[in-house]
């Protein structure tokens, strides 16, 4: 079974914003192939389903970011699952709004949520898919701008950014990360 978890803080006030990124690609993945993601279990939101005969558990952790591992433990422990069939989908600020990037493992870049993701797994060896949002303007604190909404110019632009994600996230499903890496990591809105 494949695992795909999407990161975000819930909550009505958080539904638009640049850390709920991981959230937006995830619904859109679920609406996509019909899946509902509302089962309340180990501290998330599940779906379940399959995709063209590939199982897929859908989670969206309501731990609120930066205690996301928490709740990424939990499930992989109780459906008993390795972190090799896992990717997290999440917003990344040092990649240009637009970007998508498919990655292995690796570092947590200061995110939080990866960063709880990793100590709670004792691992940094699970897929991740970034989206990019971009850095703040100099005048603004990070924390404020990953918890501000897209601006009206960027909110036109999402819908293509997440299709091309979706499209990605079936990639890795049957092809594998690396594959995805190959076809998704050099897409550019611009």
């Amino acid at each position: 079974m494949k695992m795909i978890v999407g990161l975000g803080n819930p909550g009505a006030g958080y539904t638009q914003t640049r850390h709920n990124a991981g959230f937006m690609v995830l619904d859109k993945f679920a609406a996509t192939y019909q899946l509902t993601v509302e089962k309340k279990q180990c501290r998330s939101l599940l779906g379940q389903g399959f995709i063209e005969g590939q199982k897929v558990l859908l989670v969206k952790p309501q731990t609120y970011m930066n205690k996301s591992g928490e709740a990424v433990l939990e499930i992989l422990n109780y459906y008993r699952d390795g972190i090799e069939d896992l990717i997290v989908i999440h917003d990344d600020l040092d990649l240009a709004f637009g970007r998508l990037r498919f990655k292995r493992d690796g570092g947590t870049g200061g995110h939080n949520g990866l960063k709880s993701i990793t100590q709670m797994l004792n691992s940094p060896e699970y897929s991740r898919l970034k989206i990019g949002i971009g850095r703040p303007p100099e005048y603004m604190p990070t924390e404020a701008y990953v918890l501000s909404s897209f601006s009206a110019e960027e909110k036109e632009r999402l819908p293509e950014i997440v299709k091309n994600a979706v499209e990605g996230l079936k990639t890795w499903c049957f092809e594998g990360v690396e594959v995805a890496m190959n076809k998704f990591n050099s897409f550019n809105i611009d």
